[in-house]
């Protein structure tokens, strides 16, 4: 149940997440200080908090879908089987986080 509940907020999360995609690209689009400012502002400590949030968010709705997936077809339904793809998608989600911004 936690994870169908934060699967919802990710999915809302990663919605506003590319209103701010849009705001970058309209600032890249528009000029070299609008894009500056943008950019110095997601280069924040803030900003890149949020921007790791964005990628949580993105990798654990990815993740979170695919277990979706072996559902839709009628697999791991027993209580051992649930709460081990729970624990997975949540340390899949974490380590492609991490994968990512360390690679960046």
């Amino acid at each position: 149940m936690t994870l169908s509940i934060l699967h919802r907020m990710t999915g809302v999360a990663l919605s506003v997440g590319l209103i701010i995609l849009a705001i970058w690209l309209t600032a890249l689009s528009s000029s070299a200080q609008a894009y500056g400012q943008v950019t110095a502002l997601l280069g924040s400590f803030v900003g890149r908090l949020l921007l790791m949030a964005f990628s949580f968010a993105f990798f654990f709705h990815l993740c979170n879908g695919i277990r979706h997936l072996f559902w839709d077809v009628g697999k791991g339904f027993e209580m051992r089987q649930v709460t081990a793809s729970a624990w997975t998608v949540v340390g899949a989600s974490l380590a492609l986080t991490l994968w990512l911004w360390l690679t960046l």
